[in-house]
């Protein structure tokens, strides 16, 4: 298996250079083998800046995306249901438990088992049969990052590919070139034993030279290089493309200009051409989207998480200042055996306020906010879940998505709110629910200063929950809440 970022022997300093600038991204195969680095250097710095405006972090979903990949080293077993609605519905549904039932090369049950996968996820049961079927199906498919999916449709290209035949015979796109390397790392560990097949990159700044014969099985790139290659530079024949892949749907109609441009890749592909779209969500305009560019689905669907409160006993605090919240956590913090604990703040500012004080204070603390860089993130969030910070204080960048099974309480700093300064209420839901997860009971404590106290009202009437007062002062109470 050969990855290459520039096809052509003269090109080997400018594949390179090309390779160097990635690493200092970050190098994907590297965060692969289990992310060890420690807190930036500069994360220092930026928190004893108090000059910094004080600024609520906006969730990028493509970070997001790109931070549980780096963070799902194995499958997670998802708790969603999948819900199968077929193309044709009489045709009968069928589902795999291992691998072998799939009737792959060997060189490629070799490539699965090399990679630690032993037997099919969820998502993949079902997937993997439509995905491999002759002749091709068309499959939309909704799954969240670490359940496989991007395994599946590797496994689909790489088992579609013709070794002898040397030109682009698999397209998949992505939305921005670090998602486009983790699917290449992903094709080249599992096709590691496919000595004849080659992965290309289509990626801003893989510059080809004009006239190049492009001979590479599989491109993986963004939606305007993809564009370029294949209409101004005719590097990619897109009448011979057998499979073509569009990951990360929510992300790519997110970002602007992705939507028309992958529309009119598709739009050139042959008809008998397999695609395959995937989204972590499916919101209307997914829907929408999926439904322009492929044709005649079958559909993959995860029944909506249903994340609840019954599990998680909540309790507020009334305080008059930060300083006062952050004597409240205190007593809190010192009356109750914690496993570990996330602490959410609406702005960077705060957030930093606090690691400071925490840290001062002897305790082991780590700051995540979104203006560290992806690979920042991962290895703060790792280290949390070595254990080796107790406590982690946070901005909504990872109010979702984000399980950490030691995590008893969750903390509020502060309320989360929407720009009308009303109750944010699917945030409350998913910042409380990085506690409780797991069937375990977990704990949620919220700083409210007096004049907020209305909209914590609203919370609880809206979840039709109990949200008890708690007195930071009385030790002997504080000292009874059990999980």
């Amino acid at each position: 298996m050969a990855s290459l970022l520039w096809g052509g022997d003269a090109g080997a300093a400018e594949s390179e250079r090309l390779n160097g600038h990635f690493s200092n991204l970050f190098h994907p195969r590297k965060n692969l083998q289990g992310i060890k680095s420690t807190t930036a250097p500069n994360i220092d710095d930026s928190i004893h800046n108090t000059e910094e405006a004080d600024e609520e972090d906006v969730v990028d979903l493509a970070a997001n995306s790109l931070l549980n990949k780096l963070l799902r080293q194995s499958l997670v077993e998802s708790s969603h249901r999948v819900e199968v609605l077929q193309k044709d519905p009489s045709s009968p549904l069928y589902s795999v438990k291992t691998f072998e039932e799939l009737r792959l090369k060997e060189e490629l049950l070799k490539g699965i088992y090399a990679m630690g996968f032993n037997r099919p996820s969820k998502i993949q049961e079902m997937a993997l049969p439509m995905m491999l079927a002759h002749p091709p199906q068309n499959l939309i498919a909704q799954s969240q990052s670490g359940t496989g999916k991007t395994a599946a449709f590797v496994l689909a290209m790489l088992s579609r590919v013709n070794t002898l035949e040397l030109f682009p015979q698999c397209l998949c796109l992505a939305p921005t070139y670090e998602l486009a390397l983790q699917t290449g790392r992903v094709v080249e560990r599992m096709g590691k034993f496919c000595v004849d097949v080659q992965v290309m990159y289509a990626v801003r700044g893989n510059r080809i030279p004009r006239g190049t014969d492009v001979t590479k099985q599989i491109i993986i790139g963004t939606p305007g290089t993809v564009l370029d290659w294949c209409f101004k530079r005719k590097l990619i024949d897109l009448t011979k493309i057998r499979v073509f892949v569009l990951d990360e749907a929510d992300v790519m109609i997110d970002t602007q200009g992705f939507s028309d441009q992958s529309i009119r890749i598709q739009r050139a592909l042959p008809s008998e051409c397999q695609m395959l779209l995937f989204s972590a969500t499916f919101e209307d305009s997914v829907w929408q989207f999926a439904e322009r560019i492929i044709p005649d689905p079958n559909v993959i669907k995860l029944r909506k998480e249903e994340l609840t409160l019954n599990n998680i006993r909540q309790y507020y605090v009334l305080c008059e200042n930060r300083k006062d919240k952050y004597q409240a956590l205190c007593n809190i913090y010192g009356g109750i055996t914690i496993g570990q604990a996330i602490i959410f703040c609406q702005t960077r500012r705060n957030a930093k306020w606090l690691t400071v004080e925490m840290m001062q204070d002897g305790h082991q603390v780590s700051l995540l906010s979104g203006e560290l860089t992806v690979d920042q993130r991962a290895s703060i969030i790792q280290r949390f879940r070595d254990g080796k910070e107790k406590v982690l204080i946070t901005t909504n960048v990872c109010a979702r998505g984000i399980d950490v099974k030691q995590v008893t309480i969750v903390v509020n700093f502060d309320l989360p709110v929407n720009q009308a300064e009303e109750p944010d209420y699917e945030t409350y839901l998913h910042r409380i629910g990085r506690t409780g997860r797991f069937g375990k009971k977990g704990l949620a404590f919220n700083m409210i200063e007096v004049d907020k106290l209305p909209l914590l009202m609203k919370i609880q009437d809206h979840f039709n929950s109990s949200i008890k007062q708690l007195d930071p002062e009385d030790m002997d109470e504080i000292e009874k809440i059990e999980y």
